[in-house]
């Protein structure tokens, strides 16, 4: 089991959630709610409360003493302000996904990138994962900018049969990988 410490950035905490949390993190999700819902439907659907925030922060700490899913609250360190989430999921042969998300209010001051080149040094060193995969839509061109200028690698898009080419289905989302070095 890995110890649930804090990752430090120049401007950031990155956490493992306490049961402390869940009234903040129950308002980030409430405000922006519309925005999140194409990218997280699941953490939208568990968490309409914050008797709701209690038990999925409780999940996440049982979920990080079995390996299966690490969950950091982001929080600016000059403020105290809790401004987002990011979460590392092992999957398969040494791969991982990281997932993340950021209040409308923190967008824009390269907080996402300087989360994101920590999770990258905790996936890759506390975790041992192999590879890294962050998945954005085609749409998201912000999300996307930032993998890149950590180092993610996009993907190109995987060749379809003939018969499979009027569908978007598999275009709506772009893949980058980054590897271990």
């Amino acid at each position: 089991m890995l110890l649930r410490a804090p990752l430090y950035t120049e401007r950031l905490c990155l956490r493992p959630y306490e049961p402390a949390d869940a009234d903040a993190f129950f308002a980030l999700l409430h405000a922006d709610r519309p925005r999140f819902q194409p990218s997280f439907p699941d953490r939208l659907q568990a968490v309409r409360s914050v008797s709701d925030a209690v038990v999925s922060l409780r999940a996440f700490a049982e979920d990080w003493r079995t390996g299966r899913f690490y969950v950091f609250g982001i929080w600016h360190r000059a403020t105290a302000e809790y401004v987002g989430d990011i979460c590392l999921m092992p999957q398969h042969k040494g791969q991982a996904e990281i997932g993340y998300y950021l209040s409308a209010r923190a967008e824009g001051h390269g907080y996402a990138r300087e989360a994101l080149a920590a999770i990258i040094a905790f996936g890759f060193e506390a975790v041992g994962s192999q590879r890294l995969l962050v998945r954005c839509f085609l749409g998201n061109a912000r999300g996307q900018a930032v993998a890149r200028a950590v180092g993610f690698q996009p993907e190109p898009p995987p060749k379809r049969p003939m018969w499979f080419r009027n569908s978007d289905a598999l275009s709506e989302i772009r893949r980058f990988w980054l590897a271990k070095p």
